[in-house]
């Protein structure tokens, strides 16, 4: 680690400072200049995030939401912790992202909000699953856990009309925070809501009297989380911003190396892209005839190919383990190749 870097830390660990402060809204500039959105509220984690979210729209026991199970588990288990009921949807087997068809076909009148999961960096259909939120009255999630810095029609996820979109910055993705996440909304009001539910339902500004005590004026009306990002995390987010767009560079190089070895390959397929969309290529994906050989293949190269993540509709804590064509498919064939920056 860089000198400066280690000795900024330290200023830090010994400052008075060490919860969200001047490199947490340092932290959230950067992001907003980077989407090119306005109302972006950093926390210490995806889960925190996304229990942020789940309370900021209001979800109740028993609402239904839909989602996709070909998605981290991590994405679709604070459904559970708020006891929502979980309605799969199924995928396009050639891209792994959401059936827009199918979709539709799953909303019924307690359906409160549709999860659209970008899968490992892969945009999906942006135009069609938002049109439903518009037609049905639901809101959009866009879940971009494994997709920060992909684009559609030449603006990045974050920005491209939905209703809310979700970050993770967890050690293995882009910007690296250690642990952390992002929230982006469309609508300032929402966002508002957010930034107290972010903080214990606490108006800062109003919480405590001119010599410092709590002040007994100050009502909280709403649920909140424990979800400030601290400095030291911030400050991380901070130095990984600064290079973001030539790591995101490296990582779309290394698409392109994958895609030219790959053409004349009669068994491995690139994964299939949406029109209009450029992955972050967190992942490299693939799909393959014979998978097993294929990941046995590359990890014979040094290349520790994987299928990533299992189909979270197996698991019984959703307690609907739907049968589901596509992703049936998808998941025989898909192989993800390592295509990171540092690759």
């Amino acid at each position: 680690m860089p000198e400066g870097i280690t000795k900024e830390l330290e200023t830090i660990l010994y400052s008075s400072q060490l919860g969200f402060g001047k490199y947490g809204q340092q932290f959230e500039a950067q992001l907003k200049k980077f989407i090119g959105t306005e109302f972006v509220l950093s926390v210490n984690s995806y889960n925190m995030a996304m229990l942020i979210l789940l309370s900021t729209l209001d979800l109740q026991p028993g609402d239904e939401i839909i989602a996709s199970p070909v998605s981290c588990l991590a994405s679709n288990q604070p459904f559970v912790t708020r006891k929502l009921k979980v309605v799969w949807a199924d995928i396009n087997p050639n891209t792994g992202t959401l059936c827009p068809k199918d979709v539709e076909q799953k909303i019924t009148n307690k359906t409160k909000a549709i999860f659209h999961n970008h899968f490992c960096g892969y945009v999906g259909e942006i135009d069609k699953i938002n049109s439903l939120g518009i037609k049905y009255n639901i809101p959009i999630i866009d879940d971009g856990i494994e997709a920060f810095g992909s684009e559609y029609n030449g603006k990045r996820l974050g920005n491209l009309g939905t209703d809310v979109t979700v970050f993770s910055f967890q050690t293995v993705r882009l910007p690296n925070t250690i642990e952390g996440g992002a929230i982006v909304f469309k609508n300032k009001k929402l966002y508002d809501k957010a930034v107290l539910i972010r903080d214990f339902g606490i108006d800062r500004q109003n919480f405590r009297t001119a010599d410092g005590e709590i002040n007994p004026d100050c009502d909280i009306h709403l649920e909140g989380f424990g979800g400030m990002m601290s400095e030291v995390n911030s400050f991380l987010g901070v130095k990984q911003m600064e290079e973001i767009e030539e790591l995101l560079q490296k990582q779309k190089r290394n698409g392109e190396k994958w895609t030219a070895q790959l053409k004349e390959s009669q068994n491995i397929q690139p994964l299939e892209i949406n029109n209009n969309t450029n992955p972050n290529y967190w992942v490299f994906g693939t799909l393959s005839q014979n998978k097993n050989q294929t990941i046995e293949h590359f990890k014979s190269k040094g290349f520790f190919a994987t299928g990533v993540h299992i189909n979270n509709n197996i698991y019984s804590v959703f307690n609907n383990n739907v049968n589901l064509k596509g992703v049936n498919e998808f998941k025989s064939k898909f192989v993800a190749i390592p295509c990171g920056w540092w690759l």
